[in-house]
């Protein structure tokens, strides 16, 4: 297993988003290798961090990693759609500050054993939580033909989709297909030639995306998530949202958007009968970006984009 090593992305804009007090609350949701927790534990006095990750990989990372501010730290093994639970265990009530990082981790990625990447050939796996039975091989073999297409054109916006599901159809009814490995050269052979060489990355980034997205279940938990998140910050607290694909942003965004919303009854009523009052303020209308520099040096942030309000 490689070392669970992470750069933060969009590290000095998260941090100035949630204007971190030393007396604050704040919780990380996806801690991941603890690079923004660091900073925010590091602005800590009397206030408290919570970690929570699924990943019993990112958690001991960032346990070693955050070790000088352990006193103010406390680490959960949990999902970031638990985070009501989770404050309910600790006992507290509201806190100033969430972040989301949203999506697979570089670490996850690089991990060629994790079974998340094309690139290495490893066990079907994805799973970001490893003592969850559900995982990439289930997908692949077990699926439908039309499930299949249905998340490879909806989670990987794949427009050979049924191309692609057909093929995995076709070769899991010879033998079961088992790696990546496996998985990457059925996809290849699924895309047209003259579509394959149209780009820079291997055409089946967009299939293991989709497949990743999933197994975990990351995109159906990001609007309630995201709801008991914001209600739980105090009057005056914020949420940073990170995303690193359209799928994430657009759901970010929206969710976002239906909380700043108010009175939803129609124009022509005379009065409000809904009742509905703007929950929070949406702090940027468009998403802040990375710069060129940390784009320069970190190449897979160039699909970062951050969401950030604040609780009215």
């Amino acid at each position: 297993m490689s070392e669970f090593h992470h750069i933060s992305v969009l590290l000095d804009e998260c941090i100035d988003g949630l204007n971190v007090k030393p007396d604050g609350v704040y919780v990380d949701g996806t801690l991941g290798g603890a690079g923004h927790s660091f900073q925010i534990a590091a602005r800590l006095s009397t206030g408290r961090l919570i970690g929570i990750d699924r990943d019993p990989v990112a958690l001991a990372a960032a346990a070693k990693r955050l070790e000088p501010y352990k006193d103010r730290v406390t680490l959960v093994h949990s999902n970031f759609c638990e985070i009501a639970s989770v404050l309910r265990d600790l006992q507290i009530e509201g806190v100033d500050g969430i972040l989301l990082d949203l999506g697979v981790s570089s670490p996850q990625l690089d991990d060629g054993a994790r079974g998340f990447s094309y690139m290495a050939d490893a066990p079907l796996d994805m799973r970001m939580d490893q003592s969850a039975a559900f995982c990439a091989k289930d997908v692949v073999n077990g699926y439908s033909e039309s499930e299949l297409i249905r998340i490879i054109r909806d989670y990987g916006e794949e427009k050979f989709a049924a191309r692609v599901a057909r093929i995995i159809c076709e070769r899991r009814a010879e033998k079961p297909i088992e790696t990546t490995s496996e998985l990457a050269d059925i996809v290849y052979q699924a895309i047209p030639a003259a579509a394959r060489h149209k780009e820079n990355q291997h055409p089946a980034r967009r299939t293991f995306q989709a497949i990743r997205i999933e197994v975990n279940g990351e995109l159906d938990s990001i609007p309630p998530s995201l709801e008991e998140a914001i209600r739980r910050l105090a009057p005056g607290g914020r949420a940073a949202v990170i995303t690193f694909h359209s799928l994430e942003d657009r759901i970010t965004k929206q969710t976002f958007t239906n909380l700043a919303s108010g009175c939803t009854c129609p124009p022509n009523f005379p009065v409000c009968v809904c009742g509905k009052k703007p929950t929070v303020k949406i702090l940027n209308k468009k998403p802040i970006l990375p710069s060129e520099e940390e784009m320069e040096v970190n190449p897979r942030s160039r699909s970062a984009k951050l969401r950030g309000a604040e609780k009215l």
